[in-house]
C-alpha cells in the first residue's frame, strides 16, 4: 500500500521558475504527510501552453530537474507532466515523468493530444504506454484528454491497481471530468486519482475537481476552484478483493 497527495493548484502562465518557487513548499507538505507519491498537474510549470517551440524543454531541463531535486529531498515520487522536446520527433511532446527518489525515472507522451484546442499541432502524439511499480502498486499515468478514451484504460486494467491521470480540464467541462474518472475506476475496477488545476490561464478558467477515487466509485475529494491537497491510500489488496467478488472485468 502507498500513500498518494495530489495537489490541486494555479499554474503562474510560462513561468516555471515562479511555480518551482510556489509549488516547492507544498510538495515537501505533502511528502511530510507521509506521502509515498505527490502528484501535480499536467504542464505543471508553464500551464496548457501552444507555445512549444518556447516553452519545450530538454529531457533533463529544469522541469525534470526540479521534479528529481524534490524526490530525491523529500523521499517521495513526484508525478507531473511538462512540454518536452523529443529527439527523432518534429514536435516535443506533453511528457508526463514519474521521477523517484533513488534517481527512478520513467516517462510517458500524452498519445491523445487535444485536437479541439489544437493541440495535435504544436505536440506529437505519444506512441506506448507505461506502468510503473511503486511500493507494490502498479501504477499507469495518462494526461487530461486520454481520459476520454475508456479503450486506452480498458487495454492495461488488468495489470494495473491506480491510474493517474493530471489535467488542465476547463471548468466548463468539469461534470464530463467528475464523470469520467468516476466511470474509469468502476469499470476498471482500479483507484484513478485524477488531478486539475485552479485559477485561470489564457483565458480559460480551472476548477480543479481533484479526486482520488477507489475500486468501487468511492470518491476523496478537494474543495472545487481552491487550492488543496488531496490524500488517500492505494491498496493493491482492495483492487484484488473487488475483482474477484465482482468477476465483472473477465465478460468484456
Amino acid at each position: 500500500m502507498i500513500r498518494v497527495a495530489a495537489i490541486q493548484h494555479d499554474i503562474v502562465w510560462e513561468n516555471p521558475q515562479a511555480n518551482f518557487d510556489r509549488l516547492r513548499p507544498t510538495i515537501e507538505k505533502a511528502a511530510g504527510s507521509d506521502a509515498d507519491l505527490v502528484v501535480l498537474s499536467e504542464m505543471w510549470s508553464t500551464g496548457f501552453s501552444m507555445k512549444a517551440e518556447t516553452i519545450a524543454e530538454a529531457p533533463d531541463g529544469a522541469t525534470a530537474g526540479f521534479m528529481h531535486e524534490m524526490a530525491a529531498a523529500t523521499g517521495a515520487w513526484v508525478a507531473g507532466s511538462f512540454p518536452e522536446r523529443t529527439e527523432g520527433r518534429p514536435l516535443p511532446t506533453n511528457r508526463l515523468l514519474l521521477a523517484g527518489p533513488a534517481g527512478q525515472d520513467h516517462r510517458y507522451s500524452k498519445v491523445r493530444p487535444f485536437s479541439y484546442a489544437g493541440e495535435h499541432e504544436h505536440y506529437s502524439a505519444g506512441e506506448s504506454i507505461i506502468t510503473v511499480e511503486i511500493g507494490g502498486v502498479r501504477i499507469t499515468p495518462f494526461v487530461c484528454y486520454d481520459l476520454r478514451f475508456a479503450d486506452l484504460f480498458w487495454d492495461v486494467a488488468a495489470d494495473t491497481d491506480c491510474f493517474l491521470v493530471p489535467a488542465n480540464w476547463p471548468a466548463a467541462r468539469r461534470e464530463h471530468w467528475s464523470t469520467l474518472l468516476r466511470a474509469r475506476a468502476i469499470e476498471n475496477q482500479a483507484y484513478v486519482v485524477g488531478v486539475n488545476r485552479v485559477g485561470s490561464g489564457d483565458g480559460l478558467d480551472y476548477s480543479g475537481d481533484t479526486r482520488i477515487i477507489d475500486p468501487l466509485g468511492e470518491v476523496v475529494a478537494a474543495p472545487a476552484g481552491e487550492e488543496a491537497v488531496v490524500i488517500g491510500d492505494i491498496d493493491p489488496t482492495h483492487v484484488a478483493d473487488v475483482r474477484a467478488s465482482f468477476p465483472f472485468m473477465q465478460d468484456r
